[in-house]
């Protein structure tokens, strides 16, 4: 097994951010709600005026060029907030320059590259967190505690809903988004968090059997798509995106039904917990409404709480909730759509042995 890394103690942990675009100002401001752990002391971005206001609002120094910010010995760790199709040769040049890795989702745009990145962490002895903040939100907490509580007994059907509005200009913003290298579609992309749920809540997928359509946009990649899953469990369940939703956000969603619960949780994006019924009650149950939460943003209130893990586990204090393993295996889920939508087929997993 690789060597743990040192643990970073007696002084703030300094990061380096990459690409300064719409992401990038939710990493900002969990880097300032952690000031007395984390420091920002460089941002790197190819657009002059990205990397300008970037600057102004952090005052962290400023870099044309990743290798130039890489050379910098005095950064622990990089955030990659730049599109996709790039997180992987990114976190390769930090592994090798002994940089800690966080890369927003999802990891990678292709299977083996997520798998070269894992292999590159390892390798050089650092750690690769891949951002999974939705997965901090209250109410996805309890439906896994419900889960890991066996509260459900057998699981039989889970059915997730995305349907939400990307117009025209959203990808045409930028000229990566809407890409296969760079991008991914609607599954990859926009709804990768919810793809994540799949193992993460319900446990192994077994196989997956996907349409994917461009139906609306144009783009290279699909704006809708409808996936079904069997789990190694034996749960049947569904996947409907798509990004064509008028005129606005609707619904982000899972619904899960077992022998002995019921519970969904709605919202814009899973912030409401609508239906929650189980045959033993507990206590807990009479405070679930106190879990829902005001969203008017689909990326959650969770990466504050996301950077607490990261903290800790740079300290030595503690185990990483989500590291490139477990990156992989939202990726695996992904790349299987991918396939099966291409080919036609079911596509069993693992990928491979």
């Amino acid at each position: 097994m690789h060597h743990e890394p040192e643990p970073i103690t007696g002084r703030r942990i300094r990061v380096g951010l990459v690409g300064c675009g719409r992401i990038a100002n939710k990493h900002i401001e969990a880097l300032e709600k952690h000031s007395e752990n984390l420091e920002l002391v460089a941002v790197c971005d190819t657009d002059p005026d990205a990397r300008r206001d970037a600057e102004a609002q952090t005052g962290a120094s400023a870099y044309a060029s990743y290798p130039a910010l890489l050379e910098r010995s005095d950064i622990d760790a990089v955030i990659l907030c730049t599109s996709s199709g790039l997180h992987p040769p990114q976190a390769i040049a930090a592994a090798k320059a002994c940089k800690h890795v966080i890369t927003e989702k999802p990891m990678a745009t292709r299977w083996a590259d997520g798998k070269r990145m894992v292999e590159a962490c390892d390798d050089a002895g650092v750690r690769l967190f891949v951002v999974k903040q939705n997965r901090r939100n209250a109410t996805l907490q309890l439906l896994k505690q419900a889960v890991e509580q066996k509260r459900f007994g057998r699981i039989h059907m889970v059915n997730l809903n995305v349907f939400w509005a990307r117009p025209q200009e959203y990808y045409d913003s930028a000229r990566w988004r809407g890409t296969w290298e760079f991008d991914g579609g609607a599954f990859m992309n926009q709804a990768s968090h919810y793809v994540d749920l799949l193992d993460w809540l319900i446990g192994p997928v077994e196989s997956v059997q996907a349409y994917t359509g461009t139906l609306a946009r144009d783009i290279e990649v699909e704006d809708s798509g409808v996936l079904n899953v069997r789990w190694r469990n034996g749960a049947l369940g569904s996947m409907a995106v798509t990004m064509l939703t008028y005129p606005k956000n609707l619904e982000g969603s899972i619904t899960i039904l077992g022998e002995k619960g019921t519970v969904r949780v709605g919202g814009v994006a899973v912030n409401e917990i609508q239906h929650w019924e189980f045959d033993d009650h507990r206590p807990e149950d009479h405070s679930i409404r106190d879990a829902n939460y005001e969203t008017t943003s689909v990326y959650g209130f969770g990466h504050p709480a996301y950077y607490e893990n990261v903290i800790a586990t740079l300290r030595g204090e503690a185990e990483p909730d989500t590291d490139g393993r477990e990156g992989l295996k939202s990726l695996e889920v992904l790349i299987a759509t991918y396939l099966s939508a291409r080919d036609g087929r079911q596509i069993a997993l693992p990928l491979e042995y």
